[in-house]
C-alpha cells in the first residue's frame, strides 16, 4: 500500500507539467464468468489510450496503474519495456513531447474489496454482477490514467462483455456483438468514471423540463438492481425523488443538468453509501428494502439520492483541485441533500434528522485527537482516504447552514449560480467560493472562513438566566467556550428560545431571539422583562453547528419533562445535548438511560426515536459504570419490552422497538419471547416477522448460546441470498465460544478470502458487548498485527480490520496501556494508521471518564 500512495507535491508538479486531452479506455470483461485458469488473481485486459500535452519537452513524469501485470507499452509510437517502466503502481514516462500519445495494455485485477472493479457472485443463483468505485484513487486499479482530480478530460469506454450481460457507463451506450461503446464524457476526473456490467434487472423512466426561455431538457433515467432484489425494488420510488431533485436543483441553481442522462445502480457489496458518478451514481443495494422499514429509512435515502445529485453541480462540473478542499463538494453535497428533501419531497422534517443524527457525528469526529479544519491538510492519497469523516461531511455541512443564515439564502444560492457559470469543468480552490459569496452578500468572507472553515473543534453555548425579584428575565446571555485543545471562540447566528409549561402541561416556547453571539459572553437584550423560564434552549432552531448546554433549572426540567415539549426539532435538540452531555461526562449514563426510558415512548419522530435507541445502547456499553452495566442493560431490555407491546399495532415505533428488543434482549423471559416470534407460537398484534426480522430476532438467540450452527444453516436454507449469507456470518462469528471467535479473528486477520462484505459481517459478529471475557485474549493480538495489515491489505480493507477490531471492549486501562506502547514504539509508522489507532484510543478513554462519572452518581434502582 505504501508504493501507491500519491502526495499533493507530486500531483502538483505533475499538474503544472501536463494536461490531457482525452482518453480511450477499452475493457474486456468476459473473463468475469466461467472458471478461472491458474492460481493467481482473476483478472481482464485493460487497454487505455491517453492524449496529453507536456508544456515543457524533454521533462519526465508518470502515469498511475495498479495491475498484476503489463502486457504492453506503447509512448509516442516507441514500445517501452514494460518491465523497466512499470513497478506495479507507476508507469515512468521519459523523454516527454509536447503532444504525447501513452498506449497501455494491461491485466487488471478484479476486486473482492469494493475498489477498483468489484466482481461479485450471486449465492443465491450463481449470476456474476460487476461495478466500479474509484474515490479517491482506485480508476488506476481498471485502467492506466494520471489519477488526480484537477487533470479532467473527456472519457470514451468500449468494454467487451458475455453476450447476455447488460452494461453503463458515464455516457449513453450502444452494442454490437457484445461491444459496448459510449458516448464521449463531458471533461471529468478519473474517480468519478463508472463501469456497471452483468445481468441487472433495469427500469426506465424519464425527465423533461421546459424552462422560462422555451428550451426543453429531457433526462432519459434508468434504476437497476440485481435480478434477486428485483421483487423488493421500488423503484418507482426512486424515480419520483429522483424527479423532484431535479425540478429542485434547476429552480435553484440556474444550470440545466450537464451529464445527459441520469442512471442510479444499486449494488452488492458497496462500500459507501453511494458514488456521484456522473450519469451513473452507484448507491449499495442495502437501500432496496427486504422488509418493513421506518419512513426514516425511505428518508434516508431521499437524502442520499439528493446529496448524490448535488454532486453533479458540486464535484462533478465544478470540483476542487486537491483533496484539501473536499469539502467544496462533500459539505456541499450533505447541505444540499437535506435542503432538497426538505424543500422538494414529502420528507418535510430532514432538518430535525440533520440536527439529532449528521451532527452527532459531527460533534464526535471534531473531538478526536485527529479532528482538522474543513479546509483540511491533505498531504497524500491515504490522508484523503481518512478525511471522508464527520467533519468534512456533516460538520461542513453545518457551517454552511450557519453560512446560509449569515449571509441569507438568496446571496448564498447566488453566489452558487455564479460559481458554476464562472467554473464550469473546471477545478477550484477555497478561494474561489468565497470570491462569489462576497460579491453576492457583500460581506467579507475572509474573516468567516478563518473562523469556521480554518479551524478545529466544536465550541460550548451554555444559557446564563437571571430573574428579578418580580420572577420575571431581568438578563438571558450565552456563554460561550472552546476546548483547551482548540481554543478558537467563533461568531454564531443563534435563537435562544424560553419555554414554560401551558395550562394543559404542554412546554411550549413563549419567545425567541435571534442573535450574534461573539466572544466568551453575549446578552440576548431582546428577551429582558419575559415571564420566567422552565427551560432555556440555545441554539433553537439549530442555526448554528454547537454543542449546547443546559443551566441547572434547565436540566432539571428535562429531567422531569422531556416528552411533555411538542416542537419535535425543540426535543431533537435536547436529545442531542443530553448525550453530548454524557459522552462528556457531565450526566451520569444511568441518568441518561432513565431519560430515555421515561420519555423515547412519547417520541413521535421515528428517525429521532431510533437514534435514542443506539445512544441509549451505546450509554450501557460504553459509559456506564462497570458495576451498574448490568442493571442498566436489564433496564434498557424491561423498557424494550414494555414500549413493544404498548406500542399501536402495525405502527412505526413497534417496529422500532422490536428490534430494540432484540438488540437488548439478555433475560431467559425475553429470549423466549424472541424464539416464540421466530417459530410461530408467540405473537404481538399488529407486528409482521418477516426475513429481515427473523434474522435481527435470531442474532441475540445466537449469541446467549440458544441458537446453534444448524439452527443458522437452516435460517439461511429459508433466505439463501446474498443479505441472508451476511447475516448468517454475522451470528455465525457471535456465538459465545472461544473456538469461535479464534475462528472468526483468523479468518479477517490470517487470511483475505473473505469479500469486504463478510469480513464486516464477521468484525460485525466478533464483538458482542456481553461476551468481553472472551475477547480479552485479543486485545495484544490486535497490537501485534495491525502494521502487517496496514501494509499487506487495500487501504478500505486496512481501515475496516484496524477500526473494526480495535478493542474497545475490553478491560479499559490494558488497552490504554497498550495503544501508549504501541503508538511510542510506532512513531514512524503510516500517519492514516497512527490516526486510526489515537481514535480509537481516545474513545476509549472518553468511555472510561463517562464511566467515572456513572460510578459517582446514585444508583437509581
Amino acid at each position: 500500500m505504501p508504493g501507491e500512495n500519491l502526495s499533493r507535491d507530486e500531483a502538483r508538479e505533475r499538474a503544472a507539467l501536463l494536461s490531457v486531452d482525452g482518453y480511450d479506455v477499452s475493457l474486456d470483461l468476459r473473463s468475469a464468468v466461467g472458471d478461472q485458469a491458474g492460481d493467481g488473481p482473476r483478472t481482464f485486459r485493460s487497454v487505455t489510450t491517453i492524449r496529453f500535452r507536456c508544456n515543457e519537452p524533454g521533462a519526465t513524469s508518470f502515469a498511475d496503474l495498479i495491475a498484476p501485470s503489463v502486457t504492453a507499452v506503447s509512448l509516442n509510437g516507441r514500445d517501452l519495456d514494460p518491465g523497466a517502466v512499470f513497478d506495479g503502481s507507476r508507469i515512468a514516462l521519459e523523454d516527454l513531447a509536447a503532444d504525447n500519445e501513452l498506449v497501455v495494455d494491461a491485466q487488471c485485477a478484479y476486486s473482492r474489496t469494493g475498489e477498483g472493479m468489484h466482481r461479485f457472485v450471486d449465492p443465491e443463483d450463481g449470476e456474476v454482477y460487476l461495478y466500479t468505485q474509484y474515490e479517491p484513487a482506485d480508476s488506476r486499479r481498471v485502467f492506466a490514467n494520471f489519477e488526480q482530480p484537477d487533470l479532467k478530460a473527456p472519457f470514451r469506454f468500449e468494454v467487451r462483455a458475455p453476450q447476455e450481460w447488460v452494461v453503463w457507463s458515464n455516457g449513453v451506450g450502444s452494442e454490437s456483438d457484445g461491444v459496448w461503446r459510449f458516448a464521449e464524457t463531458k471533461p471529468i476526473s478519473t474517480y468519478i468514471t463508472c463501469v456497471v456490467a452483468g445481468p441487472y434487472h433495469y427500469v426506465t423512466d424519464s425527465y423533461e423540463r421546459v424552462f422560462e426561455d422555451g428550451t426543453r431538457l429531457e433526462i432519459p433515467l434508468g434504476a437497476l438492481c440485481r435480478k434477486g432484489l428485483a421483487p423488493h425494488f421500488d423503484s418507482d420510488d426512486v424515480f419520483l425523488v429522483t424527479k423532484q431533485g431535479l425540478d429542485f436543483f434547476h429552480d435553484h441553481f440556474d444550470y440545466p443538468y450537464p451529464f445527459g442522462k441520469y442512471d442510479q445502480a444499486f449494488v452488492p457489496e458497496y462500500n459507501l453509501g453511494a458514488m456521484e458518478n456522473p450519469g451513473l451514481v452507484t448507491f449499495r443495494e442495502e437501500f432496496i428494502f427486504r422488509g418493513k422499514v421506518t419512513q426514516a429509512s425511505y428518508e434516508g435515502r431521499a437524502n442520499v439520492i439528493l446529496h448524490e445529485m448535488a454532486h453533479m453541480w458540486f464535484g462533478d462540473l465544478v470540483t476542487m483541485v486537491w483533496w484539501d478542499d473536499l469539502w467544496l463538494k462533500e459539505s456541499f453535497a450533505d447541505f444540499m441533500g437535506t435542503f432538497a428533501n426538505v424543500g422538494a419531497t414529502r420528507f418535510k422534517d430532514a432538518w430535525i434528522t440533520f440536527a439529532n443524527r449528521r451532527k452527532a457525528w459531527a460533534y464526535r469526529a471534531d473531538q478526536l485527537p485527529s479532528t482538522h479544519p474543513i479546509t483540511a491538510d491533505i498531504r497524500d492519497l491515504q490522508d484523503a482516504k481518512l478525511n471522508f469523516d464527520g467533519i468534512t461531511y456533516a460538520k461542513g455541512a453545518s457551517v454552511l447552514k450557519q453560512l446560509v443564515a449569515y449571509v441569507g439564502q438568496d446571496a448564498f444560492l447566488e453566489g452558487a449560480r455564479r460559481y458554476f457559470k464562472r467554473h464550469a469543468y473546471g477545478n477550484t480552490r477555497l478561494g474561489d467560493l468565497l470570491s462569489v459569496l462576497e460579491e453576492t452578500s457583500g460581506r467579507d468572507m475572509g474573516a468567516w472562513a478563518r473562523s469556521w472553515l480554518q479551524t478545529a473543534g466544536v465550541n460550548s453555548l451554555t444559557p446564563q438566566v437571571l430573574l428579578s425579584a418580580e420572577g420575571r428575565v431581568d438578563e438571558v446571555a450565552v456563554v460561550q467556550e472552546a476546548a483547551e485543545s482548540h481554543p478558537e471562540l467563533r461568531p454564531h447566528r443563534v435563537a435562544v428560545g424560553l419555554y414554560r409549561r401551558s395550562g394543559g402541561g404542554a412546554l411550549e416556547r413563549y419567545a425567541r431571539a435571534e442573535v450574534d453571539v461573539d466572544g466568551p459572553r453575549t446578552v440576548v437584550a431582546e428577551l429582558a422583562g419575559a415571564e420566567a423560564p422552565e427551560l432555556v434552549l440555545v441554539n433553537d432552531d439549530d442555526l448554528t453547528y454547537c454543542k449546547t448546554r443546559f443551566d441547572a433549572g434547565s436540566l432539571e426540567t428535562l429531567k422531569s419533562g422531556l416528552g411533555d415539549l411538542t416542537d419535535p426539532l425543540a426535543r431533537a435538540l435536547c436529545w442531542s445535548a443530553l448525550w453530548n452531555m454524557t459522552r462528556d461526562a457531565l450526566l451520569p449514563a444511568r441518568e441518561f438511560i432513565d431519560i430515555v426510558l421515561r420519555f423515547a415512548g412519547r417520541e413521535s419522530d421515528i428517525g429521532v426515536l431510533q437514534m435514542l435507541h443506539a445512544w441509549a445502547e451505546s450509554a450501557v456499553v460504553h459509559y456506564a459504570a462497570p458495576e451498574w452495566r448490568e442493571r442498566g442493560a436489564g433496564l434498557l431490555a424491561e423498557g424494550a419490552e414494555r414500549e413493544l407491546l404498548a406500542a399501536g399495532p402495525g405502527s412505526e415505533q413497534q417496529l422500532a422497538w422490536a428490534r430494540f428488543f432484540a438488540r437488548t434482549a439478555e433475560s431467559p423471559a425475553g429470549l423466549d419471547l424472541l424464539q416464540g416470534l421466530l417459530d410461530g407460537t408467540a405473537t404481538i398484534d399488529g407486528l409482521t416477522v418477516d426475513q429481515e426480522l427473523r434474522w435481527a430476532f435470531l442474532q441475540p438467540l445466537t449469541v446467549w448460546g440458544l441458537a446453534d450452527e444448524k439452527a443458522l444453516a437452516a435460517e439461511l436454507a429459508r433466505d439463501d441470498t446474498a443479505s441472508g449469507k451476511r447475516h448468517q456470518v454475522r451470528c455465525l462469528a457471535a456465538r459465545p465460544s472461544e473456538a469461535v471467535k479464534a475462528q472468526a479473528w483468523a479468518q479477517v486477520v490470517e487470511s483475505d478470502a473473505l469479500s469486504n462484505a463478510l469480513a464486516e459481517a464477521t468484525i460485525s459478529g466478533f464483538n458482542q458487548p456481553s461476551q468481553r471475557n472472551l475477547l480479552e485474549p485479543y486485545t495484544e493480538k490486535y497490537f501485534a498485527v495491525i502494521e502487517r495489515i496496514w501494509q499487506d491489505r487495500s487501504i478500505q480493507i486496512a481501515m475496516n480490520t484496524v477500526s473494526g477490531l480495535f478493542p474497545s471492549l475490553q478491560d479499559p486501562r490494558t488497552t490504554l496501556d497498550a495503544a501508549d506502547a504501541w503508538l511510542t514504539a510506532h512513531e514512524d509508522a503510516a500517519p492514516a494508521l497512527r490516526r486510526l489507532v489515537l481514535e480509537g484510543r481516545d474513545d476509549l478513554a472518553r468511555a472510561l471518564r463517562g464511566q467515572e462519572c456513572d460510578a459517582q452518581a446514585v444508583n437509581h434502582g
